[in-house]
């Protein structure tokens, strides 16, 4: 009776078939699995490099904070010493003009004690001298008190710690001549500066951050030129609603199979120990923020251009 029963209920011929058609095969399973991991190192990666760009804005962020913060530190004290000497030229100024009529008086003196005192003590102290290597003195002095009041100014410009991080209509040629004067030492002993300005309007931008990307330029500049003395040359100028900015070296160049990954983080070609490879990709980072567009072009002995190009107003949707 069992085997009339078995019989009777015949399994199906595809029931195999079915069974392997609903389950993937080995070969299917390893192909998601190399897709699968493949997706997660380049999230990891993009993640990681997210995480570098995060630390190095940081990083920058600190130090112009403690940029701006030494400035103004400093700014004080020179403020009143640069106040100081205003007041300090004056009363000069007037004590000559006691000096000289002290002089008229000394010729009737002449004969007497009190006259050949005087005329020693002129010729001891070298009063001719005093009277005009004092003006040239003070003259030096209120230049250099000037020049570090500028240097600390550009601080405060360049760090721009002082203002709220919000997108403001900016004078990018301010920006750079704040710049190349806080990267001065830098350049200096390697490069003579040209300016090439051409007319530009006020850019819509965060500018602390595109100081940020011509400080590196420009560093990045001075470190290629490896000649006892090249030439760095800053172009700028505007076409229809965009403005853009570019940095040229006479340096030793770029090689081509290199030119593709200079973007990229920790890519250097500077020696162990001269930069760190985060420069140029933070610029990009900076470039893209502003919606605009960074590109370089080198030649072998002859040098690099870099040109930044940004729009001079945002878009609102941005």
């Amino acid at each position: 009776m069992n085997l009339s029963i078995a019989q009777t209920v015949p399994e199906p011929a595809d029931a195999h078939a079915c069974n392997e058609s609903a389950v993937p095969s080995t070969g299917d399973q390893v192909q998601e699995l190399l897709r699968a991991n493949a997706e997660l190192k380049q999230l990891n990666a993009r993640l990681s490099d997210a995480q570098d760009k995060l630390m190095q804005s940081e990083k920058l962020a600190s130090i112009g904070q403690l940029a701006a913060g030494v400035a103004h530190e400093i700014n004080n004290p020179i403020g009143y010493i640069f106040s100081n000497f205003g007041t300090l030229e004056k009363y000069i100024a007037d004590l000559f003009e006691m000096l000289a009529a002290y002089e008229e008086a000394e010729t009737a003196l002449a004969g007497t004690p009190v006259g050949a005192r005087l005329e020693t003590l002129r010729e001891t102290i070298e009063l001719d001298f005093l009277k005009d290597d004092i003006p040239m003195l003070m003259s030096e002095s209120k230049e250099g008190i000037t020049r570090v009041r500028k240097i600390v100014q550009n601080l405060k410009d360049f760090s721009r710690v002082d203002t709220t991080q919000e997108w403001v209509m900016a004078d990018l040629h301010h920006g750079i001549d704040s710049t190349l004067n806080i990267v001065n030492n830098e350049i200096k002993y390697k490069a003579d500066v040209v300016k090439a300005y051409g007319e530009m309007p006020d850019v819509e931008c965060l500018p602390s951050e595109l100081n940020q990307v011509f400080m590196n330029l420009l560093v990045n500049a001075a470190h290629a030129i490896t000649a006892e003395r090249g030439t760095i040359t800053v172009r700028t100028g505007c076409a229809d609603d965009t403005a853009w900015v570019e940095v040229a070296d006479s340096g030793e160049g770029i090689a081509k199979e290199n030119l593709g990954r200079i973007f990229d983080p920790f890519f250097t070609t500077k020696p162990v120990g001269k930069g760190t490879g985060l420069g140029l990709s933070l610029s990009y980072g900076i470039v893209k923020k502003h919606l605009g567009q960074i590109e370089v072009s080198s030649e072998v002995g002859v040098g690099t251009v870099f040109r930044v190009t940004l729009p001079v107003r945002r878009r609102p949707e941005a």
